[in-house]
């Protein structure tokens, strides 16, 4: 007789973008641009504190108590901006649709924070991002860094609906 065993669930988890696990994964992001476009920005030079709350947050995805497989934070460019950055899923976790999970978790945070749009940068070879992203959502815009190549980045914008606080005393919005 065979008894069936729940499969392990993929978890996701906020940690500081300086764990270790994180660096790893980033690090892992950083060689795959280094060999798509040749040039990538360091993950080492992004300040960790850009990424805590309340004006960010990294997440790592793990399955069952395995190592994290997957990665993306979110961080405040200004009040009314926040930018999806650092989105990466390990090759051999690919294809589960982690990458649409963490996204979503990503998106979710960033409700009730004032933020009006979120945008984000890609590869133009990164055909399954950029798939990802459109179906969520994104419209491609100009550049919104400096100094990138148009021949090589994408950048996106995504419109965020704010939650409205419900009224404490009758429940209606406010």
């Amino acid at each position: 007789m065979t008894l069936l065993q729940a499969a392990p669930q993929w978890t996701l988890t906020a940690v500081p973008y300086r764990a270790a696990d994180a660096r790893t994964l980033t690090r892992a992001l950083h060689q795959e641009q280094m060999a798509t476009y040749g040039s990538a920005d360091d993950p080492e030079a992004t300040d960790s504190a850009e990424f805590d709350a309340p004006n960010g947050q990294f997440l790592l995805a793990r399955l069952g108590d395995g190592p994290a497989l997957a990665c993306g934070g979110w961080r405040a460019l200004s009040p009314s901006t926040a930018e999806i950055k650092r989105m990466y899923v390990a090759p051999a976790a690919r294809g589960q649709g982690l990458g649409r999970r963490i996204l979503a978790a990503l998106e979710q945070d960033l409700l009730g924070r004032g933020h009006t749009e979120v945008l984000l940068e890609t590869g133009v070879h990164n055909t399954a991002a950029l798939a990802l992203y459109t179906a969520c959502g994104y419209e491609p815009v100009r550049s919104y860094v400096p100094g990138r190549n148009p021949d090589i980045n994408r950048a996106l914008k995504k419109a965020v609906l704010q939650l409205v606080a419900p009224h404490r005393l009758t429940g209606l919005p406010t």
